[in-house]
């Protein structure tokens, strides 16, 4: 095969990559936050569900998430998943939301009381507290952590060939069964420059917010 086919494939598999880092993000970033307000919930059997959820995502691996979600619903209830990249896309969705659930929650209780009482007396209403002085701090707080799960995520996207998903990886190791070595090096480029883009545009994002300090 020309150089020129297999760059073309290879940015097949790579598109598909960006697709399940993109609905990952999509999905996760809002379900974590609903999973860290259970979480920090009054309510005790909530918070002791969302809690039990969080320790047995976190503490499994992602590969076996993603065998998981592929292949018991066709052994248990004999529906097989028809899309191996709508089951990827649930298996990343679902870790994730996880991950950011846990940095949402140390956010948010990493701000003192002492700003919500203030604010109390200050005449505002718990969302006019919470949208105005809170929020921006939180995401000042939550951006170095935020940054490092979300570039890992891009790495972690190549873990989708497990189930069969044609991402860039797969790809790369079928030419590399037939020979040809050099798409291996060609989509550790890919990686590095997309995670290089993130990298800089995280720390935009923290010089941006530099105004909310402690």
């Amino acid at each position: 095969m020309s150089f020129v086919q297999v760059s073309i494939e290879l940015l097949e598999g790579f598109l598909q990559n960006c697709y399940l880092f993109g609905a990952t993000l999509l999905f996760s970033l809002p379900l974590g936050l609903v999973i860290s307000m259970g979480s920090m919930s009054k309510i005790k059997i909530i918070k002791f569900i969302t809690k039990a959820f969080v320790w047995v995502i976190r503490g499994t691996p992602l590969m076996l998430q993603l065998f998981v979600v592929f292949y018991v619903p066709g052994l248990v209830f004999g529906t097989p998943m028809k899309s191996r990249m709508t089951a990827a896309l649930i298996a990343f969705v679902i870790n994730y939301a996880a991950y950011f659930s846990e940095i949402y929650r140390g956010g948010i209780e990493s701000i003192p009381k002492g700003q919500y009482e203030a604010g109390q007396v200050l005449g505002m209403t718990k969302s006019q507290i919470f949208f105005k002085v809170v929020l921006m701090q939180v995401v000042k707080r939550i951006i170095p952590p935020m940054s490092n799960e979300i570039i890992t995520l891009v790495k972690d996207t190549s873990l989708a060939r497990v189930i069969a998903v044609s991402e860039i990886l797969m790809q790369a190791t079928d030419f590399t069964s037939k020979g040809i070595i050099w798409p291996l090096f060609y989509t550790a480029l890919f990686f590095l420059a997309f995670c290089g883009i993130l990298t800089l545009l995280f720390s935009y994002i923290e010089k941006k917010f530099d105004y909310y300090r402690s």
